[in-house]
């Protein structure tokens, strides 16, 4: 059972992007079909960036259209699937190391993405779109056992540390773990069982990016629905 949380404003993605990477990694021939499915990919996300009001990177006559593409795909995907880091960023965009780099460097130095830094991970986000308080919660959501748990609790405000376990398929010690970084970002309190801090936060997170992070997470948009007043 979800918690009643009252009228929020949420504007769901309208595109499901959590099977993205198993997409782009499928199988490819050995005539090119490598670099055409690179094309399609970065067009696809490029229209998002295009259309994006965050879009505010310079066109001008330096920047080829494979640049300028590649851009704005970096720049469409970091809307749609906030925190991701960068190896994320530049596997499912199918860029090199150097081409993503160089690509972020520019959104950065254009105000139109930021970065920061979550234990090993560099993560991003379009520029003034999140408090740090989201942004936290938005890398725990981007793990995978992380998610699972405050997902589950989203649902369930009742479930114990072992139906956690059980039902994510982790060992007792491994949610404790989680619990405990959960914990110390003010993401849960553990001082009567578990329960999700600032939830109302964190579900309208879950709801707006839910394609992007996977099947759970849509399922609890579509369950949440009936709590929420979209706004598209």
């Amino acid at each position: 059972m979800l918690p009643r949380l009252g009228t929020l404003s949420v504007e769901k993605q309208s595109k499901p992007f959590y099977y993205w990477s198993a997409y782009v990694g499928g199988s490819m021939g050995g005539d090119g079909s490598v670099d055409e499915s690179k094309r399609a990919t970065l067009r696809r996300f490029a229209a998002l960036g295009a259309a994006s009001p965050l879009a505010r990177f310079s066109d001008g006559d330096s920047t080829t259209n494979s640049d300028s593409d590649a851009r704005d795909a970096i720049a469409g995907y970091v809307s749609t699937t906030p925190g991701a880091h960068f190896s994320k960023i530049r596997d499912d965009l199918q860029l090199g190391t150097g081409e993503a780099q160089h690509h972020l460097r520019q959104l950065i130095e254009a105000d139109t993405v930021e970065s920061y830094r979550d234990g090993d991970y560099r993560r991003f986000v379009s520029t003034g779109q999140f408090t740090e308080y989201e942004m936290a919660a938005l890398s725990y959501l981007r793990r995978d056992t992380a998610r699972g748990m405050l997902v589950a609790l989203l649902r369930d405000p009742t479930v114990t540390a072992g139906g956690l376990a059980d039902h994510l398929g982790v060992s007792r010690p491994t949610v404790s773990k989680y619990a405990s970084e959960l914990e110390s970002a003010g993401l849960l309190s553990r001082d009567d069982g578990y329960t999700v801090e600032r939830p109302e936060t964190v579900l309208t997170l879950v709801v707006r990016y839910a394609d992007s992070f996977d099947e759970a997470a849509a399922a609890l948009a579509s369950e949440a629905a009936d709590l929420m007043a979209y706004d598209p």
